[in-house]
């Protein structure tokens, strides 16, 4: 009798309308593009030129690279997919792989440890094996406060947890479960039974709270301490105490770091939890988390082990990624905190090429895709040494049949510890190939993308898995100050990769698809490939305008309809991508306005802090967001309202910028109204209403509130200065 196929763990979906929507944009954008390029090209072979040659070519410049980094965002949507899971299909509990969590955290007071905790206790409420699962969390600030809240967690999950599969709870984190008005996901909300249950759970997190609240910090310095790894565990003898063994195994780290030793920051901590849990647990699959975005679904891990374990992709499959979602947005998300563009389009497309990018928190990885080919069979010990650093213990574990029994017993020995804190030193990495071809990668302080780039170039895939109930929860930036600083912190990371050796575009043809590569170009160079452009066109139009300089076509030309087919093409499409993935015309607008702000500030400054690095005159900086906001801050927020306490550098090009383009708006009016050239200049009125309707908060800012979080009129001062600075320097350049 003929075997029956097993039925699968998973299924892809493909949208074909949507794949051919998609395509018949480009193509037709594409040729409106081409000739709109003959426009400006015919403009070398005028005999006699209307327009300065200078302004003509800034402009020419900044709309072929807008159009190029257009062109390679369209691999996203060549062919998007999307993603079902069956794991009620799994094989049973004592088949199922284990697992390592690592969450990092690095200052408890941008990132308050009773959350940090919540974290933690999230993980070890998955719907797991407890056997299989084990909880690591390494402290970069090495606090007392963390490592106390740590021990705290582990007296408190012996009833949280239990608790939480009693009664099948589904929001795991107690922060959360116990702030919802409403709790619908239990199978006895009416159990007289359920309710003492969860009062009586509830005045223990509580105490928990007030006792991880009340410790008292002693003097640190995050910059300058030892090793600590202690395994959280009771200490009142014997290994196997009543709730220990069914426990996930507990573990805090703190590295050492020392101010004259490179830590080369998350990925530094990353690679030290690698290490450290190749010795005491070993688990073949990594659950990575940001301290601040806790498991919201106990199902994550087993919904990965869907693609993990599945015979037909687990042999080149390195990671399954889930989307960051956000339980602090508001229905207004003027921050355009819930990054809709970036996980519901840009990952779902490149899940249909070989994956999405590796994103920093919510993916599930295989231990040995990170450790690169040398645990290849018949490379000698001291090959394995000169790579992965002269730790036996450590190197014994790189075997793929090499077992631990430390998890089991719950036996570690001081022997075994202290082989930890020598993989937990700032010295251990020196001479072998961590950070370079071993572990999370060191060439950018975005390691998430360069690894998993470095990763697909291997020819290791991803999948991306989208489902309705969010499995992570996180905290977004919701005020401007740290909305920039993330970005420029993401802008230099991603740039660090586009201007390398390890350039997408240059690199990844010949180590992956096309569209792959235009994926990973896009998001390497467009930092740089947005601030730019939008500089320019926030400024050389509306000095011609004052001027009464022409830079496009009249409205009476044939080309004027190609313009606006460009122009109208690009909103309606992303005000379509808005709108299919559950937008709206104010999403629109959010996206529009953040774009305009970001590439201005944080995009430019995250390329000149990377040219600076480069040319060795500033460091490679990593500053966490801040996830404590003041109540005005809060309220702010919740109305709708830009905050816009933030660094001088940030609102001076953004006021300076508004108040050129109201400027060219008035007095550029009044200079067409009175020569009467409406045809000529009417594209160039048009672009400075379009900026300044876009940014009006800007506007309001400056000139309606007077609340705190208005711009200051100092900022607004110095921007006039700066504003009538460029006006005469930018009027001179004009004329050549």
């Amino acid at each position: 009798m003929e075997k029956k196929n097993p039925l699968p763990l998973h299924v892809s979906h493909v949208n074909n309308l949507s794949i051919i929507t998609n395509r018949l944009h480009a193509f037709f954008h594409c040729i409106a593009i081409a000739f709109f390029i003959y426009y400006r090209i015919s403009f070398l072979f005028q005999e006699t030129r209307a327009v300065p040659f200078t302004p003509w070519l800034l402009v020419f410049a900044s709309e072929m690279i807008l159009s190029s980094i257009w062109l390679l965002g369209r691999a996203y949507l060549w062919h998007p997919v999307s993603r079902t899971v069956f794991p009620e299909r799994l094989p049973e509990d004592d088949k199922l792989p284990a697992i390592d969590v690592f969450i990092c955290t690095a200052d408890p007071e941008k990132e308050p440890t009773i959350g940090v905790m919540n974290t933690v206790l999230s993980a070890m409420a998955l719907d797991y094996p407890p056997e299989k699962l084990h909880v690591y969390l390494s402290d970069d600030a090495g606090s007392l406060i963390t490592l106390q809240g740590m021990r705290e967690v582990y007296r408190f999950a012996k009833w949280w947890l239990p608790f939480c599969k009693m009664y099948q709870i589904k929001t795991i984190c107690p922060h959360a479960y116990f702030s919802e008005t409403e709790n619908d996901d239990t199978n006895s909300s009416d159990s007289t039974e359920f309710f003492a249950e969860k009062n009586k759970i509830k005045e223990k997190y509580e105490m928990f709270k007030e006792r991880v609240m009340n410790v008292v910090e002693e003097y640190r310095n995050g910059q300058d301490h030892p090793t600590l790894v202690e395994v959280i565990q009771d200490n009142s003898g014997g290994t196997k105490q009543a709730g220990c063994v069914h426990m996930p195994l507990l573990v805090y780290v703190s590295r050492e770091k020392r101010p004259d030793h490179l830590h080369h920051f998350k990925a530094g901590a990353l690679n030290v939890l690698l290490r450290v849990s190749g010795v005491i647990s070993n688990a073949p699959y990594i659950l990575g988390l940001d301290c601040d975005m806790y498991c919201n679904d106990p199902t994550s891990a087993r919904q990965a082990m869907c693609f993990h374990l599945d015979p037909k992709i687990s042999s080149s499959l390195a990671f399954v990624q889930f989307p960051q979602k956000f339980h602090n947005i508001n229905k207004h998300d003027i921050y355009d905190g819930q990054f809709r563009s970036t996980y519901r389009v840009l990952w779902q497309g490149m899940d249909g090429l070989k994956g999405p990018v590796l994103s920093g928190t919510g993916y599930y990885i295989r231990r040995d895709s990170l450790y690169g080919s040398s645990t290849e069979r018949g490379i000698d010990l001291a090959k394995l040494k000169n790579s992965f650093g002269g730790s036996n213990v450590f190197v014994k574990s790189l075997h793929p049949n090499y077992k631990h029994n430390n998890v089991n017993e719950r036996n570690f020995s001081s022997a075994l510890l202290q082989e930890a804190k020598i993989l937990a030193s700032c010295t251990y990495e020196y001479s072998t190939k961590w950070g370079e071809e071993v572990g999370l990668l060191y060439q950018s302080v975005s390691e998430d993308f360069f690894t998993g780039f470095i990763l697909h170039c291997k020819g290791w895939t991803s999948t991306y898995l989208t489902p309705s109930r969010p499995q992570f929860l996180g905290t977004s930036t919701t005020n401007l100050n740290d909305l920039l600083i993330q970005g420029t912190r993401w802008g230099c990371g991603l740039l660090d990769v586009g201007i390398s050796r390890f350039c997408p575009l240059l690199y990844g043809p010949s180590r992956m698809s096309f569209f792959q590569s235009m994926a990973y170009g896009e998001l390497s160079f467009f930092p740089l490939f947005y601030c730019l452009p939008l500089w320019c066109f926030a400024t050389v139009p509306q000095l011609c305008l004052l001027n009464g300089i022409p830079l496009y076509p009249e409205v009476s030309s044939s080309f004027f309809m190609v313009f606006s087919f460009i122009f109208l093409s690009a909103i309606s499409k992303h005000l379509q991508e808005v709108l299919s993935t559950g937008g709206s015309i104010y999403t629109w607008r959010n996206e529009q306005r953040i774009w305009m702000m970001k590439s201005v500030t944080a995009h430019f400054y995250g390329s000149m802090d990377n040219i600076l690095k480069r040319l060795g005159l500033r460091k490679a900086s990593f500053v966490p967001t801040n996830k404590v906001l003041d109540n005005e801050q809060i309220k702010s927020y919740e109305m709708g309202k830009f905050d816009f306490q933030t660094s001088t550098m940030f609102l001076v090009p953004l006021v300076s910028l508004v108040i050129l383009n109201i400027a060219a708006f008035i007095g550029g009016a009044i200079r067409t109204i009175s020569v009467g050239n409406w045809d000529k200049m009417f594209v160039q009125l048009l672009l400075s209403f379009y900026i300044l309707i876009i940014n009006f908060a800007i506007v309001e800012g400056m000139v309606m509130r007077k609340d705190k979080g208005r711009i200051p009129p100092s900022a607004i001062l110095l921007s006039t200065v700066f504003f009538m600075i460029f006006l005469f320097l930018g009027s001179v350049a004009l004329m050549y």
